[in-house]
């Protein structure tokens, strides 16, 4: 009941979030390359009036790319996002949006002068109404069309260069999947060609900062859409889980009696729709998902491939990605062994570090344990089970930053896979970011997490925690130096006994000391008697 009184009264909110600004899509936007809006407080492009931003030409990174995708000119997201647009608002101070009218992530106020942090929390932590609400507010996201962004239906040269715009009105939840499917979809090479291996947030070094971002501009938009301006995503903390403990109707959703490929009927999410999950239909007609509905969401948990997948991830498994020094190694693919980023999310094993292409553990095998749309890259955010197990490889990126106390210089520059160097613009977002704005700690972004909170980051025990860890890798080297300064101690201690011994016999009873006092010196006689 509670859940249906809330989302009704949700109805009067609309907003949106995500990829095209709609003021952006005309033929003469895209012809024209500019995307500089008016803010809605004085009508000027960018709010330049009021002294929030301007509208200026993109500055691209020109480090240079690894050999991961060898063509050039092919893909509408290269250099992202010049083939649309290469004049976009600049937002000064703490202003920030397609048309500067939002405030930077960790600030709030008329003019963004407040800082504030917000907690995400266990999902198994909230209160039955708070629960409620969450559900109320996915379900109002879903139901919701954007009112200030659309998705692109075709390829640049589809719309003849911008002449032709191609573009589709798009609910809230389904834009943050359709941008998820965008950002790791195939490349078209045209006629019946592709190339698979393009991941613009996956399997390299943005993986992290990208799905950072990812839930941060969702967690926006709801509080937006919503008026929660409190309005955290919930995390499930999946660590030494026997089974999907989320998995219930009381939770995300438990399985449907006579199919176990779907979801109960009681289920607050039975009834949704998925998109962007055809992916070789998308492929062989060279063309994008349009966001039409494609069928009931899927999950039968623990009914998968258990050779690649033979269980979830352990607290065990968790501290030793925590204990690795390297955010990225090697290749910078998923190939790279002994990599923070790569064992995080799952290409490389939780025991060892190194890469193996026949597992799927971490990060990645959550997805597959799931058996169903979360199994798919692509169409993977269809689950709202993947906001929650975002939320929750985050928190463990957090921990890591705080443990080894890196500056974003770490973040690679140059020689990444396409998209993700550090001065690569995070594709499909508009207004840009950068992948390594997102490389610093989520205090500074403004939230938190509960269980992190229970321990002081600052405390003595986490400052020399990466010492000792160093210390770890060379304590056999440590214990023969212990050994060998054992033995000269002792050998030390002998022959000053020695040395004192001779001495002491060489000294009448008058020298011995001096400065005691004189009932100490009764003492000391006494006891010798």
């Amino acid at each position: 009941m509670l859940l249906a009184v809330l989302y009704c009264l949700l109805w009067s909110f609309q907003t949106s979030a995500g990829h095209f600004p709609r003021a952006c899509v005309s033929s003469k936007n895209l012809m024209e390359k500019e995307c500089c809006p008016p803010w809605s407080g004085d009508r000027s492009p960018c709010g330049q009036l009021s002294g929030r931003g301007s509208c200026q030409n993109i500055l691209l990174s020109n480090a240079p790319l690894g050999p991961q995708f060898p063509f050039t000119g092919v893909d509408d997201r290269e250099s992202w996002p010049s083939v649309f647009y290469n004049r976009t608002c600049q937002c000064s101070g703490n202003f920030m949006g397609f048309n500067c009218g939002n405030c930077k992530f960790g600030f709030w106020g008329p003019n963004c002068t407040e800082r504030r942090l917000l907690v995400r929390r266990n999902i198994f932590d909230l209160s039955a109404p708070e629960k409620d609400k969450f559900f109320a507010y996915l379900t109002l996201a879903k139901h919701t069309i954007s009112s200030d962004y659309v998705i692109p239906i075709g390829t640049y040269g589809q719309m003849k260069n911008g002449s032709t715009p191609m573009f589709n009105d798009i609910n809230i939840y389904d834009l943050f999947v359709w941008m998820h499917y965008y950002v790791s979809m195939d490349a078209l090479l045209g006629g019946s060609e592709i190339w698979r291996d393009i991941d613009f947030a996956h399997e390299a070094p943005a993986f992290l900062p990208w799905h950072r971002l990812f839930l941060l501009r969702w967690e926006q938009e709801i509080q937006k859409l919503t008026g929660d301006e409190n309005f955290t995503i919930p995390y499930w903390d999946w660590r030494d889980a026997e089974k999907c403990d989320i998995c219930t109707d009381e939770y995300m959703g438990g399985q449907h009696p006579t199919n176990p490929n779907l979801l109960s009927p009681a289920s607050f999410f039975s009834s949704w729709q998925i998109v962007c999950s055809r992916l070789e239909e998308y492929n062989s007609h060279q063309s994008l998902c349009n966001g039409t509905p494609e069928g009931p969401l899927r999950r039968n948990p623990g009914n998968h491939d258990k050779s690649r997948t033979p269980r979830l991830p352990s607290s065990a498994d968790v501290e030793f990605c925590l204990s690795l020094t390297q955010y990225e190694s090697g290749s910078m693919d998923k190939a790279a062994n002994f990599s923070f980023r790569n064992t995080l999310e799952g290409f490389a094993s939780p025991l060892t570090g190194i890469a193996d292409a026949s597992q799927s553990s971490m990060h990645n095998a959550l997805h597959i344990y799931m058996n169903g749309t979360m199994s798919q890259v692509q169409g993977s955010a269809n689950d709202p089970i993947f906001l929650l197990h975002h939320a929750f490889v985050d928190s463990i990126f957090e921990q890591w930053l705080r443990r080894h106390r890196l500056l974003q210089e770490v973040y690679p520059e140059a020689n990444a896979p396409i998209g993700h160097n550090r001065e690569s613009y995070m594709v499909p977002f508009i207004p840009l970011y950068r992948n390594g704005d997102f490389f610093i700690s989520s205090k500074d972004l403004g939230y938190d997490y509960s269980y992190l909170q229970d321990s002081d980051p600052d405390s003595f025990q986490d400052y020399i925690k990466s010492y000792l860890e160093q210390a770890s890798r060379i304590w056999s080297w440590l214990l023969g130096a212990a050994m060998v300064g054992a033995v000269l101690t002792a050998l030390l201690a002998g022959l000053v006994s020695l040395l004192c011994r001779h001495k002491r016999k060489q000294l009448p009873e008058e020298k011995q000391p001096l400065l005691m006092e004189k009932e100490d010196y009764h003492s000391l006689y006494q006891s010798h008697l």
